[in-house]
């Protein structure tokens, strides 16, 4: 996506860091071709409701699965979960007991135990890891689904919605997921049996990071008798997502940048205008394009372009700061900033994902 500018949709940050590991060329090979043979396996059984680390199946796949189900369905309440440093505490005795529900091969079963407890290189000492699965691997992700795939989506389908009164869902990519209810009383039941669910598998919800909201079509009515101007948000993958209404007076989802996505990538932003300052302006701008370009690719969806073009004119005014300090003449002159970008133009913001594209990748 150009420069790492787009955040992962997957990152943890503020959370208890996890392993980083740097397979060798044949691991990397290794895990590759391990990879492709448990992802043929495991796409037999892996639900539509998740995403992440599976082909065709991305994070746009799934803002767009979440807007349908709560857009067109009964849902009015959202339970916004995040897992504690999950990359760090899934158990090793667990995951490879779920591989070998479906995995009969000893030698896959052993190289995965091996790549598992591969450890940390630290002052010269390696140091085993009992718990966790290291990430910098090909086959991270993968395991990663399949140990959610029998913790949480199994669960929540086969066990939890039979038990509910109304409608219900979930949406989950890697480990970042979201279940939505039609009645709260469902609602507050799962997420009581949710915590006690994960505890039996070393995983544990982050208290401060996890609430229930009001969310739906009715939200917008029953804000008001709350003391609320406008319904709660929530936050999905990089997205704020809130209630809104169309022109016509429908109820709709719309999804703009979060706000400390937002920060961040701005601040990415300057630390590479700072770092590239002297470089000739053809190659400034390449550099800003191709960031630009990844920003627009990932956020550039259907409600966002305020957010799109906020970032733009950020870019433009710090470049042009980045161009005058380093000008014999002092400040560049906006006629004169006009005619570089005429010469050297920025990209301009793209929704890459309006509401009819949207709709034509959601997975229902």
């Amino acid at each position: 996506m150009g420069d790492g500018f787009p955040p992962n949709p997957n990152s943890n940050c503020g959370a208890v860091q996890f392993a980083l590991t740097v397979p060798t060329v044949a691991d990397r090979a290794l895990q590759r071709s391990v990879s492709q043979v448990l992802s043929a396996i495991y796409e037999q059984d892996f639900l539509p409701c998740s995403f992440g680390g599976r082909a065709g199946r991305g994070a746009h796949q799934a803002l767009a699965t979440l807007h349908e189900r709560i857009a067109g369905g009964k849902i009015e309440w959202v339970l916004e979960a995040d897992l504690k440093n999950f990359f760090g505490s899934l158990s090793h005795e667990c995951m490879l007991r779920f591989v070998e529900h479906r995995v009969g091969d000893q030698r896959l079963i052993s190289l995965i135990r091996r790549w598992l407890k591969a450890g940390v290189f630290e002052n010269g000492e390696v140091h085993p890891s009992e718990e966790g699965t290291p990430q910098g691997g090909s086959v991270s992700v993968l395991l990663s689904n399949i140990y959610l795939h029998y913790v949480l989506d199994l669960w929540f389908e086969k066990v939890v919605k039979p038990r509910l009164r109304g409608e219900a869902c979930m949406v989950r990519y890697i480990d970042d997921f979201v279940l939505c209810f039609q009645f709260r009383s469902d609602a507050l039941r799962a997420q009581e049996a949710l915590a006690k669910r994960l505890r039996k598998f070393s995983l544990n919800l982050e208290p401060t990071k996890t609430k229930l909201v009001e969310f739906g079509r009715f939200a917008h009515r029953h804000a008001s008798k709350r003391g609320r101007k406008r319904p709660e948000t929530i936050y999905f993958l990089g997205f704020t997502l809130y209630c809104t209404r169309n022109q016509k007076g429908n109820f709709g989802i719309g999804m703009r940048t979060e706000k400390s996505r937002l920060r961040r990538a701005l601040t990415r932003l300057q630390d590479q205008m700072r770092r590239m300052r002297h470089l000739s302006i053809q190659e400034q701008v390449n550099h800003l394009n191709q960031m630009l370009r990844g920003h627009y690719a990932y956020y550039g969806v259907a409600g966002n372009l305020r957010a799109l073009l906020r970032v733009h004119r950020a870019v433009e005014q710090y470049w042009r700061k980045m161009l005058s300090s380093r000008s014999w003449h002092g400040t560049v002159r906006w006629e004169q900033f006009q005619r570089i970008k005429g010469q050297f133009p920025l990209l301009r913001p793209k929704l890459h994902y309006p509401y009819r594209a949207l709709q034509a990748i959601a997975i229902l």
